[in-house]
């Protein structure tokens, strides 16, 4: 695989995620991801996004409940 910024090679590994909302911020240490050994940017693996994905909704369906 290969960088779509810098065209370096991917290696499998795990990056850290951060989401950041007027209302909330989401961070995760370490996601599965394909990690460019040139510059450093992550491609997320599918399940990651999925799980992304799920986290997002969740808190956006309860954040009302959840705030103080």
């Amino acid at each position: 695989m290969e960088c779509v910024y810098c065209k370096g090679k991917l290696k499998k590994s795990e990056a850290p995620f951060t989401l950041e909302r007027p209302d909330y911020q989401i961070h995760w240490n370490g996601l599965p991801a394909y990690v460019c050994t040139q510059c450093g940017e992550p491609a997320f693996e599918e399940k990651a996004l999925e799980l992304i994905e799920k986290a997002v909704e969740s808190i956006e369906r309860e954040k009302d409940r959840l705030a103080v």
